[in-house]
This record gives C-alpha cells, sequence and structure tokens, in this order.
C-alpha cells in the first residue's frame, strides 16, 4: 500500500537573487539573473549561506549563460558516472544547436550563447534540478565497492 504524498508547489526568492529553500532545485521563474556583478555575488553568498547548489543566468553579449557552481553546497560531489548524465544532456544542447559552448563537471557547470532568456531560465532549472537530484541519489545510494 503506498503513502501519501505531499508536493511541495513552489518555492520563493528574495529580491531576484535569493537561493530556494536549502535542497531544493528553483523553477525556472526564479533563476535568478546575474548579469550585474553586484547581483551575482548576493546570489553566490546567499547559495553558500544557504548550502545550496548555485545557479543563474547571465547577459552574455547579446545572448544568455548559465551557470551552476556545487562547490557552494557541503554535499558531495557526484561520480563521474552520473556526471556523464549531464555531460550528455549537455553534449545534445550543443548538437542542437542551443548552445555552442558547454562545460560540465561534478562541481560546475556553464553554457552559452543562449538566444533568449526564457530558454537559458529553461535549462538552468532543468540542470539545477538535474544535479541536485543526482547528488541527493548519491548521497542517499552507497555506492558498489569493488574487492577487499
Amino acid at each position: 500500500m503506498m503513502m501519501g504524498v505531499h508536493l511541495i508547489c513552489g518555492v520563493s526568492a528574495c529580491d531576484d537573487v535569493g537561493m530556494p529553500t536549502p535542497g531544493m532545485p528553483l523553477q525556472a521563474e526564479l533563476i535568478p539573473d546575474c548579469t550585474a556583478e553586484k547581483a551575482h555575488r548576493a546570489a553566490y553568498k546567499s547559495a553558500k549561506a544557504s548550502d545550496t547548489i548555485f545557479v543563474c543566468i547571465a547577459r552574455h553579449g547579446q545572448h544568455w549563460k548559465v551557470q551552476l557552481d556545487a562547490m557552494t553546497s557541503s554535499k558531495p560531489f557526484i561520480p563521474d558516472h552520473a556526471v556523464k548524465v549531464l555531460q550528455s544532456a549537455a553534449e545534445a544542447l550543443v548538437i542542437a544547436g542551443t548552445v555552442t559552448t558547454a562545460n560540465v563537471g561534478a562541481d560546475y557547470i556553464s553554457m552559452w550563447p543562449i538566444e533568449t532568456e526564457g530558454k537559458a531560465r529553461e535549462i538552468a532549472a532543468a540542470f539545477h534540478a538535474a544535479l541536485y537530484g543526482l547528488q541527493q541519489l548519491h548521497a542517499a545510494v552507497p555506492s558498489a565497492r569493488k574487492g577487499p
């Protein structure tokens, strides 16, 4: 028999530069615009204080850039085999022409140029949720140890 499931319908951000409640990925419309250096510093500081993965979009010339940084979270980085999932998704965006440059590692993701702010928010939210989910899964499920 399945127990009841309670869904949280939303999160809030402060002054467009706040990060979510610890452990909650941001929805696309709440991804902070960190084009201004002051906004970037404030959002990064907020992520560190909240022990969450930093995520933002920023104007990059006439286009947009997505940035995520897991170093603001004290949780362990995801293992290499989980990073491959994120790399595969980023590679698909490059192949589709949605972005031309994508850097993906266990602790940092950046992608650019992205045509519209809306698409940048969509990509940022998806990668934020994926990175958060993989981080949680890695913490919850012990890895198989080989050998004695």
